[in-house]
């Protein structure tokens, strides 16, 4: 198991990017896929046709989203921690993932800098 912890600006304010990944229809603005999501702590969500489910733990409007992504048969939760800083360029986005399974620590350090993050970067670009 692995943890990963980056920093990603946005340049957009940290309402409109909590709203872009809190809200099924704002997801599928910029993923151009359906999303189910709800900031209901306890709901579960799913994103890009069901490669990420999880459940949703906790939130605070515009500064912090806390998730548990499944894995199969694993035995730790992976926690997903992102938080949401007010930056000259719009939003500096604090992001900590918790135990990934080492046989795909690759493909999610990637999927966070390409598809998740970079997407979004590119939304607001």
């Amino acid at each position: 198991m692995k943890d990963f912890k980056k920093y990603y600006i946005i340049p957009a304010q940290p309402e409109e990017v909590y709203l872009a990944l809190t809200l099924p229809h704002t997801i599928k603005l910029w993923t151009g896929e359906d999303a189910e999501m709800s900031t209901e702590p306890g709901s579960e969500f799913s994103m890009w046709e069901g490669s990420i489910v999880g459940k949703n733990i906790a939130f605070e409007e515009g500064k912090k989203i806390i998730q548990q992504w499944y894995f199969d048969g694993q035995e730790e939760a992976s926690i997903v921690t992102i938080k949401l800083h007010p930056h000259k360029q719009g939003t500096s986005v604090e992001l900590l993932h918790t135990n990934i399974p080492d046989e795909v620590y690759k493909d999610f350090t990637e999927g966070w800098d390409e598809s998740y993050f970079g997407q979004l970067i590119d939304f607001y670009s």
